[in-house]
């Protein structure tokens, strides 16, 4: 089982190449692999050094990331030792609602600029003054995504501890956050008094998609049954039918195609520190992470039918009879051998 990575590789290959001065001759733009996919802009040689004369050159990149997610990473026109870092996402707006503006100033205050045209957020960096420890820097960049993202996640998670702290809770005050990420598909998110209910609505476009998925989401139930993961949160499919918990929201997509995975996470899945923020990134990216693998599991399966097809073909192969060839006479007494 494969997890996927968190942070943007494209953008944290491409910040160490441009905050570490010694790589500034050895280094093209763009280089890297991992959790997106990235475009440069304006292609030069690949001759040209990245940077010449102990000075940044200038770059322009497009960086796309899963759920729709676009990065813009470029110099200024004026200034090469200034790099911009933009986002566009089109949940970004309800982001903001939840929360997300504030979680963003918590972690890039010193680097937040208005906006470039076309996006929704935008950092700034200094080369000359990165402002602190560069691989610290980098990571927490790289981040960005996840950071904005989780913002609704720990709005749910202080309102249930402030909720359990009461002895009378009103159910009327559970706030139900939805972030519409993707076409057609979107995470709820609400808090309970005891516990925390994460749903995601995703789309199987092909009816074995939807196989796949029940028989590997079927493998949560029942490793929770083990002994050592009891404590592990409860996993619920559900397939067309919205669970009771969103239910009453309008505009719920009424197909086949539509399946619903919900979380029930308890106090002790997001406790203070390390574990809640291992449980903010592992859930956001379950969508990606269930539809990688059914993906993964397909191809798995027809390599595998493949090369069955090929070993019965040998079989088939090794079975024709040799035919005899038969010595036949003319009326002459002339014999020949038909080839």
């Amino acid at each position: 089982m494969i997890l996927l990575d968190y942070h943007n590789r494209i953008i944290e290959d491409t910040l160490k190449t441009r905050f570490n001065p010694d790589l500034w001759s050895k280094q093209e733009p763009g280089t890297g692999t991992g959790g997106g996919a990235g475009t440069g802009a304006g292609a030069r040689e690949n001759s040209q050094p990245y940077y010449a004369e102990n000075k940044p050159k200038p770059v322009d990149m497009s960086i796309v990331d899963f759920d729709g997610v676009s990065y813009h990473l470029s110099t200024l026109d004026d200034n090469d030792a200034k790099l911009n870092l933009s986002i566009r996402w089109k949940c970004w707006h309800e982001l903001v609602k939840y929360g997300a503006i504030d979680v963003l100033k918590r972690e890039y205050s010193r680097w937040i600029v208005d906006p470039e045209h076309g996006y929704d957020f935008t950092l700034q960096f200094d080369l000359d003054n990165i402002g602190g420890d560069p691989e610290d820097v980098i990571r927490r960049v790289s981040l960005l995504k996840r950071n904005a993202m989780a913002a609704p996640f720990e709005r749910a998670f202080d309102a249930q501890s402030l909720a359990e702290q009461e002895d009378h809770w009103d159910p009327s005050s559970s706030q139900l956050m939805t972030i519409h990420y993707r076409d057609g598909e979107a995470i709820y998110v609400q808090n309970q008094q005891d516990r925390v209910t994460v749903i995601f609505s995703t789309l199987f476009k092909e009816e074995t998609d939807r196989v796949f998925a029940k028989v590997f989401l079927q493998e949560f139930v029942d490793a929770r049954k083990k002994p050592h993961l009891q404590n592990a949160p409860q996993v619920i499919y559900s397939h067309r039918e919205p669970p009771l918990e969103i239910r009453h929201v309008p505009g719920l997509l009424d197909s086949e195609s539509q399946g619903y995975i919900t979380f029930v996470l308890f106090p002790r899945n997001y406790a203070a520190g390390a574990v809640r923020e291992e449980t903010i990134s592992r859930i956001q990216i379950f969508r990606d992470y269930l539809h990688y693998h059914i993906k993964c599991s397909k191809a798995y399966m027809h390599s595998r039918m493949r090369a069955r097809v090929s070993d019965f073909l040998k079989v088939l192969n090794r079975a024709k009879p040799e035919i005899q060839a038969s010595e036949k006479k003319l009326a002459s007494g002339r014999a020949f051998r038909r080839v």
